[in-house]
């Protein structure tokens, strides 16, 4: 039996000849930045494992990859100014704000909808499933997708209804998925027929993805022929706009202002009127929703006095902060927290994108990496959404009630917070005040706070619309209202 040499080339006598060395040049762009070992397994790879490094390697953007690992190692440590509360002066208040403001905003944003101003982008969730094709239980069975794509649905016809000539140009939405979901993603939307959207409305777009890399910097090899790579965080979402073409695609569509939002919140208002027409009112670059902390998340600071707004994570507050009262108030001190609903200029975008691009400063977060030698510890290189805040020449932060527009699904049933059924009983029981608010009756079989009635979003976008459909009559929950 003829004994086999892996990875060497047979001669003609039969004897293993060397195999070829790497391609030189891209051995030497990898000797510039310090990366050759990703080669050190060459000689005991295959020829086909050999032409898969080679064009794993030639994928990556080897000057960009460097200046991103040297900007992000090299800003551990740099001095950061000292935290103060954001000025009241910064924040809407759910107490403060009247009637006739809401009102207001509620139709300058839908002028500004009427008038084909606004794009909504969706960021990825906590998770590398298409985590918008979940259901979370409803009586409807329907999914996170479907419930924000009839919500663009509802607001295209109230922007129409409130537009003398009855029509609207669409809302163009932007997906953003990942290598790992993309094709799942797109399937299902083409299985729902994008969920009544027209076909161009809709645009999926990827996430980039980053190599992981020890702590000197080093590319960690996920097998002998591949880098082990990441997604690049929610705060991919701008890069991936902008090297996507997207924001010059929102531009020749007439855009100017773009909703941004996370997948896994049920209850996300999705182009959000009133939220749209405070921001235009304010005059700001950006805004952002925020609610009362009830969980360890991440809050809204001032970095230094008088400086920009941006977020310090849960895990980077030491315990004063998290416990520290406003003696005027009664208050948190730092008591807004971020809940991932942000408005942007189109302009502003754009800064954003090449400004983070040029700084190149990553989160560098620390992981179990799966790598030749099995999972080691290395890190992930991130981006956050909240990063484009440090960027913003003036910004506007908009409370709203977390029972009203905030139920995440992050975590598996079981978990003791932000799971499925948290967020179910969350839309369930919100649907249930509309209902009563509207003069409808409910009865259940079961403890109704276990559950209550879902509203579809064509009937109702946040409670408006329900009277002609509820007063006087009972429904029996569960149960979903349509037309």
């Amino acid at each position: 039996m003829t004994e086999m040499v892996v990875g060497a080339e047979v001669g003609r006598r039969g004897t293993p000849s060397p195999p070829p060395p790497p391609p030189q040049a891209l051995l030497e762009r990898l000797k510039d930045y310090g990366q050759e070992d990703a080669f050190a397994l060459w000689d005991e790879l295959s020829p086909e494992e050999r032409d898969l490094l080679v064009k794993d390697i030639e994928s990556l953007d080897l000057p960009r990859v460097d200046r991103i690992i040297r900007c992000s190692l090299g800003s551990q440590g740099a001095y950061l100014p000292a935290v103060e509360p954001v000025p009241e002066s910064s924040v809407s208040t759910v107490e403060v704000r009247t009637l006739e403001d809401r009102e207001r905003w509620w139709k300058r944003g839908l002028k500004a909808i009427s008038e084909g101003k606004l794009a909504v982008a969706q960021g990825l969730g906590s998770s590398s499933d298409p985590k918008g094709c979940f259901h979370i239980g409803l009586p409807s069975g329907k999914s996170l997708f479907q419930i924000q794509a009839e919500r663009i649905l509802r607001v295209q016809r109230l922007a129409a209804q409130s537009n003398d000539a009855g029509f609207v140009p669409p809302i163009p939405w932007y997906i953003m998925t990942s290598p790992f979901t993309d094709e799942a993603t797109r399937r299902f939307f083409e299985r729902h027929k994008n969920f009544g959207l027209e076909v161009d409305q809709v645009t999926f777009f990827q996430q980039g993805t980053l190599p992981c890399v020890s702590s000197d910097g080093r590319f960690i090899m996920e097998t002998p022929y591949k880098v082990s790579k990441a997604p690049d965080g929610n705060g991919g979402l701008y890069s991936a706009l902008k090297s996507s073409k997207l924001l010059e695609d929102m531009a020749m569509r007439g855009v100017r202002y773009v909703d941004c939002y996370g997948v896994d919140n049920a209850l996300v208002r999705v182009a959000d009127p009133t939220f749209l027409g405070y921001f235009i009112d304010k005059g700001v670059a950006t805004a952002a929703k925020v609610a009362y902390p009830q969980e360890k998340v991440g809050v809204f600071v001032q970095r230094g006095r008088g400086g920009p707004l941006t977020v310090v994570e849960y895990s980077e507050m030491d315990a004063s902060m998290t416990t520290e009262i406003n003696q005027s108030t009664g208050r948190l001190r730092y008591c807004w927290s971020n809940v991932c609903l942000h408005v942007f200029t189109l302009d502003f975008l754009n800064q954003v994108a090449n400004g983070l691009e040029k700084d190149s400063i990553y989160h560098l977060a620390e992981k179990k990496i799966p790598s030749i030698h099995g999972y080691t510890t290395g890190l992930k290189l991130e981006q956050f959404v909240f990063d484009a805040f440090t960027y913003a020449p003036s910004m506007a932060l908009f409370e709203v009630l977390r029972e009203e527009e905030f139920a995440p699904v992050k975590n598996a049933n079981g978990a003791s917070y932000d799971t499925p059924d948290s967020a179910r009983l969350m839309l369930l029981r919100l649907h249930s005040r509309w209902v009563v608010a509207a003069g409808g009756f409910l009865t259940h079989s079961i403890p109704l706070y276990l559950t209550g009635v879902e509203i579809s979003p064509l009937c109702s976008y946040a409670g408006e619309n329900l009277e002609g459909i509820c007063r006087g009559r009972t429904f029996h929950a569960p149960c979903e209202i349509s037309f």
